[in-house]
């Protein structure tokens, strides 16, 4: 059975300060994408010692919380706890998604990294809330995941998913349309917003690109 959180945001942003240039953090970036309306924040910086982690955490929490917005780190469930997180999420080699779900309880959020139909499926039987699709499109952040599934895989799975699903892997506002019309109605990033010139306008762009439509008048 799938989890029992709430999941009421439509744009999942994940970090890489990897990705970052010309000096600018991870921490004020965030803060900006947070004031153009992004409403859930995975922290996802895997090669970080957990003190650092742990650091991290405790600034974007003091963020998320401030902006009214949801927090979850990335497969660490003794930092989401530390630091009072909304969730975690969970990729291929992490924890089993129903060992997972009995730690955290019922109350806070569990995101799955998927790549096929059936995935998504079992991740919902075990308990997660929602899960991540792709990569939809190439992408360097995704290439050690494979070859994009393309549109047409998004389209399938979103037809058969019990919980929502978020399009990753590529995924910019100018392709929301594609999504939009896959059945997909949300959408993760690192890059389209991590690296923008203003990350808090790429924010607001993609939330209108991914804004319901008024139904048309007949």
């Amino acid at each position: 059975m799938s989890g029992a959180g709430v999941v009421d945001f439509s744009l999942y942003l994940i970090s890489d300060r990897h990705m970052l240039t010309d000096g600018r953090d991870l921490v004020e970036t965030v803060r900006q994408a947070l004031a153009g309306g992004v409403r859930a924040v995975q922290l996802r910086e895997k090669d970080l010692p957990v003190a650092a982690l742990y650091t991290l955490a405790r600034q974007l929490r003091g963020l998320t919380r401030e902006a009214g917005a949801r927090l979850l780190i990335n497969d660490r469930l003794d930092v989401a706890l530390a630091v009072d997180a909304d969730g975690v999420h969970l990729g291929g080699d992490s924890l089993p998604v129903a060992v997972a779900r009995r730690l955290l309880g019922p109350d806070r959020l569990l995101g799955v990294s998927t790549h096929r139909a059936d995935e998504i499926l079992r991740a919902a039987e075990q308990g997660a809330d929602f899960v991540t699709f792709g990569p939809v499109y190439a992408t360097p952040s995704k290439l050690p995941y494979g070859a994009p599934v393309g549109p047409g895989a998004l389209r399938q799975a979103c037809a058969t998913a019990p919980i929502p699903v978020f399009a990753l892997g590529g995924v910019t506002p100018a392709r929301v349309a594609e999504l939009l019309e896959a059945g997909c109605t949300r959408a993760a990033c690192i890059g389209a917003i991590l690296t923008a010139a203003d990350p808090a306008e790429a924010a607001r762009t993609f939330l209108t690109a991914l804004a319901p439509r008024p139904a048309a008048r007949v």
